[in-house]
């Protein structure tokens, strides 16, 4: 019954008193917020912690929200804002010392296998991620986070605007911008791995 709601009408009934309704919001957007939040710390404990305090942030604030608006965009926007704290202070530490919090260790987040895929397919799949999180981690913030919020959010473009604080111009060309310099980025790491064989 309750997923015949849409977040707007859920989130009214969340602020008329009826709180376990919020669940199903959480249920609805939690993958997609430990997608951006994985790729941005390469953590799996900070990424569910940050999306965790998003979440509760978001029903500490559920009377400031405006049914007129879109859920998603002022969820992302909560989210977005825990994050740029978190990003500030991380990015205080040493370099090595970011950098490090991307290597492997138990705490990286292994995707889980499809049953047709091979397990070198799923450890080449975590590679692959973890090389992302680092070339994401070299663009400038607004790139990286507007790459972020479109591919692993699945936002569009006027959502990205919206959530970010831009016009939809921005968005598209930050966006733009940042696919090339990843494109360039890998296309540098293929080319030095050719040299090396």
């Amino acid at each position: 019954m309750n997923q015949n709601l849409n977040d707007a009408d859920l989130m009214k009934r969340v602020c008329a008193g009826d709180y376990l309704l919020f669940d199903e919001l959480v249920l609805r957007y939690r993958e997609r917020l430990l997608r951006f939040a994985w790729s941005k710390y390469g953590r799996q404990v900070a990424a569910e912690d940050l999306v965790q305090e998003a979440f509760l942030a978001a029903f500490a604030a559920r009377e400031s929200y405006n049914p007129s608006f879109a859920f998603s965009t002022w969820l992302w926007t909560i989210f977005l804002n825990l994050c740029r704290r978190q990003y500030k202070h991380q990015i205080r530490q040493p370099r090595e010392v970011v950098r490090s919090s991307f290597s492997t260790s138990e705490e990286t987040v292994i995707p889980e296998p499809s049953s047709s895929e091979t397990p070198l397919h799923a450890v080449l799949k975590t590679e692959q991620f973890e090389l992302l999180t680092i070339y994401l981690a070299e663009l400038p913030e607004v790139q990286a986070d507007s790459l972020r919020l479109r591919f692993f959010g699945g936002m569009k473009f006027t959502e990205i605007a919206l959530t970010m604080d831009c016009s939809l111009s921005a968005a598209k060309i930050r966006v733009k911008n940042g696919l090339l310099q990843l494109a360039h980025r890998f296309s540098e790491d293929t080319t030095s791995e050719g040299d090396v064989s």
